[in-house]
């Protein structure tokens, strides 16, 4: 046990979450709390998480939540995880050369690289979906399948897993993804308990 949790110490990986102007609160924000309280508890620290933006300053979320981004995308720690959520801003970054180049990049470097809602879009636009299962809110299922038409899109799951890229459906989904990536690295134990603590109703599928 010892041994395990000093691996895991060890082992703390860097967690970049993506935010632009009309981004979904709870898209990033529900990740966001369960990635940065996983293992807290036991003293461990498995995750560094931060935001980043394209550019420094606020960054305006749906409904006029303003939101200070840690980092840019141009001067964060090396991400381990990238996190695209949606909202209805991914219909203007999935057209922004800056933000797809990035997520393209990194999707080459990183040990996961996952979504949230309508991130899924600026996910096909980076080429990252084809042949690949995925998913996003139930309203942009049409326009997912249309961006990449040799996705497997699968509008009945709340996430699908492809190893290192993970999607999950509309909003609140996000957060059933996010436990059961961490329960992938840290193991299940670690998932329950984190869900415990903030008191969400997860249960590992």
């Amino acid at each position: 046990m010892l041994q395990r949790r000093q691996t895991l110490m060890e082992s703390t990986r860097n967690m970049a979450i993506l935010i632009f102007d009309d981004v979904e609160v709870l898209d990033f924000a529900g990740p966001f709390e369960v990635f940065s309280v996983s293992g807290r508890r036991d003293n461990l620290e498995p995750f560094n998480v931060y935001t980043v933006a394209e550019k420094p300053g606020p960054v305006i979320a749906r409904n006029d939540f303003s939101v200070n981004p840690k980092y840019t995308i141009e001067n964060c720690p090396e991400p381990d995880i990238v996190l695209v959520p949606g909202g209805y801003g991914t219909r203007k970054e999935m057209n922004n050369p800056v933000i797809v180049d990035w997520v393209k990049t990194k999707s080459k470097s990183v040990e996961y690289m996952l979504s949230v809602c309508t991130g899924a879009l600026i996910l096909a636009k980076a080429g990252l979906l084809k042949g690949k299962s995925a998913t996003t809110h139930h309203g942009a299922i049409d326009l997912l399948k249309k961006l990449e038409p040799d996705a497997n899109v699968d509008g009945t799951k709340r996430f699908v897993d492809n190893g290192n890229l993970i999607l999950s459906a509309g909003v609140a989904a996000g957060i059933d993804m996010s436990f059961h990536v961490v329960s992938r690295i840290m193991g299940k134990d670690h998932a329950v308990e984190t869900a415990h603590y903030i008191e969400y109703p997860w249960k590992p599928v």
